[in-house]
């Protein structure tokens, strides 16, 4: 990894605080990059996207385990999970451990031919989540971060909660703000929705009650002689309307989005009682409230030992999560305009590590992979390219992560020509120029209107 990145992942991070207080004081492929224009990567007219919803897969979740099972290739390859099932649309079977995302499949499409042959978790989460590679003069900004500048900030985003949040902790660089600077990074909540209440660091102060709060803010008052004495002075003002603001997120409307007990108990349970399932029911609550980027980080799939054990254990409480909140979506008239994407850095090795230490582990794969995209104006019930009959290769259209992320901004209506600040002033886009020679095979016109 170049020294760019290094320094950049050494950077001191603000904390969770300072991110709130800040923001509401601011209030080869088939071709190469090469053969492609931006016109490849137009927006599409109608921009049916107002939001996206990332099920960040820390880790790189198992894709012949999940949305792309391999049973005739045998026991070393799919191990005891050889038994996939038959999905809501004919053709399509994805893992037996996923009855519910299984009724659900012709909301989503699965990309079977996902490749970038990088094998390291943070090189290869910079390659998925920002489309270049690694080890250049520039550290990118990753699809969080220019959503939150195009379609938050720049687009006179004035909601109490930051445009870009990760439920709950960032890992590694797909938060990553790049060149944007660190008004551009997530707010990370913290905490756990599963807990009563979801302490979020910043909003909810663990042991401390609403009125208590109230009471502090009352007493701040009476003990703020200065403010009492000059009201007009347009500096303390602008400190009491900054103020206000930050009651308004503690007290107020931007608070009431993370408590989940005013959900019915019976929808909360749909979801799984989980970190996970929780904070897809959360998700939702801040995509409705009109935040445009969220990732629940959603880690634990790094099984280089005991991948099974591991499957068995997550892929139930994963089906169950983000199934309910496809069809929660679905229900409240928010998938059309919401963009769920599910994925991770890479996947893991087809062929079963059985001995030990590895005593039924799979490694890093980035030769191919899978990943899923639902809403937003994404065609559901499809399936884009093929891997081949071990998972090793791909076998059929190959998919870049430049294609996803390109697809996606078509969706929201980003122009692949928006020019990003850089602070060296370099010319810097939302998407690679044709000389960058990042692989590409263009839009997923497959799942997109015509």
């Amino acid at each position: 990894m170049s020294s760019n990145l290094n320094f950049e992942a050494q950077r001191p991070r603000i904390s969770r605080r300072e991110a709130v207080r800040r923001a509401l004081l601011v209030a080869g492929g088939l071709v190469l990059a090469k053969h492609l224009s931006f016109r490849a990567f137009a927006a599409a007219p109608s921009a049916p996207a107002k939001a996206v919803i990332q099920i960040w897969m820390w880790g790189g979740p198992s894709h012949v385990d999940v949305f792309d099972p391999k049973p005739e290739a045998g026991y070393d390859y799919c191990g005891p999970l050889k038994t996939p099932i038959e999905t809501n649309v004919s053709g399509i079977r994805i893992g037996e451990l996923m009855p519910a995302l299984a009724k659900q499949a012709d909301k989503y499409s699965i990309i079977r031919s996902m490749t970038h042959d990088n094998n390291g978790h943070e090189t290869a989460s910079y390659i998925v989540q920002t489309g270049r590679q690694p080890g250049g003069r520039v550290v990118y900004p990753c699809v969080g971060a220019v959503v939150s500048k195009t379609k938050g900030y720049d687009a006179g985003y004035k909601g109490l909660i930051p445009p870009y949040v990760v439920l709950t902790e960032p890992q590694g660089r797909f938060d990553e703000a790049g060149f944007l600077g660190s008004r551009f990074r997530p707010f990370s909540t913290g905490g756990n929705p599963a807990q009563t209440p979801f302490a979020v660091e910043g909003v909810v102060a663990p042991g401390i009650t609403e009125a208590r709060q109230k009471e502090r803010r009352e007493l701040m008052h009476h003990l703020d002689s200065l403010a009492q004495a000059l009201p007009q002075d347009p500096q303390i003002a602008a400190a009491t309307q900054a103020e206000n603001m930050a009651y308004d997120m503690i007290l107020g409307d931007g608070a009431k989005v993370f408590d989940l007990s005013q959900e019915k108990p019976e929808l909360r349970e749909r979801y799984g009682k989980s970190k996970f399932g929780q904070s897809c029911l959360v998700a939702r609550r801040l995509v409705e409230r009109g935040v445009p980027y969220v990732t629940i980080n959603y880690g634990g799939w790094d099984t280089h030992k005991e991948n099974f054990q591991v499957m068995r254990r997550q892929l139930p409480e994963m089906d169950k999560g983000f199934a309910t909140l496809l069809q929660d979506l679905a229900d409240r008239g928010l998938l059309s305009s919401t963009i769920v994407w599910w994925g991770g850095e890479f996947g893991r090795t087809p062929k079963v590590q059985w001995e030990a230490p590895w005593n039924g582990g799979r490694g890093h794969w980035g030769k191919v992979f899978s990943e899923v995209l639902a809403g937003g104006g994404f065609k559901g019930g499809q399936v884009i390219g093929a891997s081949d009959a071990r998972g090793e290769e791909v076998k059929d259209r190959p998919v870049y992560p430049m294609d996803v992320i390109g697809s996606i901004y078509a969706q929201l209506g980003i122009s692949p020509q928006t020019k990003l600040p850089n602070p060296e002033g370099l010319d810097t886009f939302v998407m690679p120029r044709p000389d960058e020679g990042i692989k590409s095979t263009g839009l997923l016109k497959e799942i997109m209107p015509a």
